[in-house]
C-alpha cells in the first residue's frame, strides 16, 4: 500500500466522525479561551501539519495560509484560508512561501511524526526564516517527560521531544521562548472526556494543569531585528 494512502487511511480510522466533531468544539473553545489572545486579528498566520483545519479555520486573523502535505485539507479548508500542498523538509519547495512574511506560525502535535532531530531542526528552520522580524512561533506538543506511557500508543509517533529538548533547540536558532507551559493540556481527547464546558473550565484553572497535563505549550519569538 503506497505510504500516503496508508496515511489517510490512518488518521481516517482514528477518529470516527463523531469524535471529529467533538474536537472541532474543543477546538472553538481552545482557541476562544485561551490560543486566541496569542494571536492578534489583524496577523497573518500560518498553520504548519492541520489538516483537518480546526484552528486555521476559526482563529480570527487578517490573512491564513495552511501547509499540509494531504491533498484534501483543501476539502476541510475555509474559503478564506490558502492552502499549500508543499513538503517543507524539501529545500526547493520551500521556496515557494515568501521568507519574514508571516506574524504567527501555529503548530499543533506535528513534531512527534517527525523521524528525528536533525528534521525537527529543518522545520524549526523553516518557521524562524518565514516569521516576520518580531513573529511569534506557537506550539502545542506532547510532552514526553510527562506522556511516556502512551507516547507510542500511536503507530506515527517516532520523536519523543520534552519541553527542555524543545527550548534548547529553539534557542540555538535564535528564538526567544516568552511563554513555556510544560504541563497544559491532556494527551489526547481519543478515550477521554470531550465535553467544553469541561475544558473551558480547566483551562480557567491552570493550578490543575501539573495534575492532567501532559502537553506543552511554547510561545517563541523571533528577535526583533
Amino acid at each position: 500500500m503506497d505510504k500516503a494512502v496508508f496515511l489517510k487511511r490512518l488518521y481516517e480510522n482514528r477518529f470516527n466522525s463523531s469524535e471529529q466533531k467533538s474536537k472541532l468544539r474543543l477546538w472553538q473553545v481552545l482557541i476562544q479561551d485561551f490560543l486566541q489572545k496569542h494571536v492578534p486579528p489583524g496577523a497573518a498566520v500560518l498553520d504548519i501539519a492541520g489538516g483537518y483545519c480546526e484552528f486555521i479555520n476559526q482563529v480570527a486573523a487578517t490573512s491564513k495560509t495552511l501547509i499540509d502535505l494531504n491533498p484534501d485539507s483543501r476539502l476541510f479548508a475555509a474559503a478564506n484560508v490558502n492552502v499549500l500542498n508543499i513538503d517543507i523538509l524539501d529545500h526547493h519547495q520551500q521556496t515557494k512561501v515568501e521568507d519574514d512574511c508571516f506574524d504567527i506560525i501555529f503548530v499543533s502535535n506535528f513534531f512527534e511524526h517527525l523521524e528525528d532531530q536533525d528534521q525537527l531542526f529543518e522545520v524549526l528552520s523553516f518557521c524562524f526564516q518565514k516569521l516576520r522580524p518580531g513573529g511569534r512561533l506557537l506550539v502545542i506538543q506532547p510532552n514526553f517527560k510527562y506522556s511516556y506511557r502512551e507516547y507510542f500508543d500511536f503507530i506515527d509517533h517516532y520523536l519523543p521531544i520534552t519541553h527542555q529538548s524543545l527550548v534548547e533547540v529553539l534557542e540555538a536558532l535564535d528564538f526567544h521562548i516568552d511563554t513555556l507551559i510544560p504541563r497544559f493540556l491532556p494527551f489526547s481527547t481519543k478515550g477521554r472526556p470531550t465535553k467544553t464546558w469541561m475544558l473551558r473550565l480547566y483551562l480557567k484553572l491552570p493550578i490543575v494543569w501539573p495534575i492532567f497535563g501532559s502537553q506543552l505549550f511554547v510561545k517563541a519569538s523571533k528577535p526583533n531585528y
